[in-house]
């Protein structure tokens, strides 16, 4: 009989310290750090590790966010993020200048890149006709990997942004007139 008592003492503490938990304020209240009480999803680091890019779903829908990992701060994304748009798979170059991501209008992925330095978003996708998904820029920002269903099963495509692109280098990082522009 008292072993059932003990048990059942137990199970309740065990229950009470739950429910205290779950009403914990230790989780950040809005943007103060990476971890929120919203779902958070897709991470990806820039090639110098300075930046970190994910999916947020927050009460205004999803949204990318970028955050400074050495200042401890969040970067602003201006003309990024917008309305009716669903957005997931960010993909940083190696300073972060370049974010290429999926973005889907009307329920048709596309794949969109952001220029930080321009703060403008270009489809660079458009009018392709077949499914994509896993955007991946490289490091210094010319090039652009996805999965695609052009041939009816998922394959691998390229896509070389030519040469008046202006690569993401490193700053401080040798470079000479021939290596200045992709392509």
């Amino acid at each position: 009989m008292w072993i059932r008592q003990w048990l059942c003492l137990g199970v309740s503490i065990s229950l009470l310290s739950l429910l205290a938990a779950c009403g914990s304020n230790n989780l950040p209240q809005g943007r103060t750090g990476i971890n929120s009480r919203y779902n958070d999803e897709q991470p990806n680091l820039s090639g110098n590790g300075e930046y970190l890019t994910w999916v947020s779903n927050t009460k205004d829908g999803n949204e990318i966010l970028l955050y400074n990992l050495s200042k401890k701060k969040y970067e602003e994304l201006p003309n990024l993020n917008q309305e009716n748009l669903v957005t997931e798979n960010p993909s940083l170059s190696v300073t972060g200048r370049y974010l290429v991501y999926l973005v889907s209008r009307q329920g048709r992925p596309e794949i969109a890149l952001y220029d930080r330095i321009a703060e403008d978003t270009e489809i660079v996708t458009q009018g392709y006709n077949h499914w994509i998904r896993n955007p991946n820029i490289s490091l210094n920002g010319c090039y652009i990997v996805f999965e695609t269903a052009r041939r009816g099963q998922w394959d691998i495509e390229i896509l070389d942004r030519g040469p008046e692109v202006e690569p993401d280098i490193k700053e401080g990082a040798p470079i000479n007139e021939a290596r200045s522009r992709c392509g």
